[in-house]
């Protein structure tokens, strides 16, 4: 069973190309993760993706995204958006 941070630390690490160790709640995507706005938005995108179901499509508009700094901020997101820990 996963956790929310364990399926996004996936995510994050799949797309932005940098190593387990670098992905903590408290990591900026941009400041810490060195994430262009390229790739934040395929982030997002993935990230959409990976919560999505059959029963639940998740989307992440532009004005939430700008609150989205680091990986606990996606977490908390997620999970007011009715996601849960598998």
């Amino acid at each position: 069973m996963a956790t929310i941070f364990e399926r996004l630390k996936r995510v994050v690490m799949e797309r932005l190309g940098v190593d387990e160790d670098q992905v903590a709640p408290t990591v900026s995507f941009i400041q810490d993760l060195n994430a262009d706005s390229i790739e934040l938005v395929e982030l997002v995108m993935a990230i959409e993706d990976e919560f999505s179901n059959s029963s639940r499509k998740i989307e992440i508009p532009d004005e939430a995204l700008e609150k989205l700094a680091t990986i606990q901020d996606v977490v908390s997101y997620l999970r007011g958006l009715g996601v849960s820990d598998d």
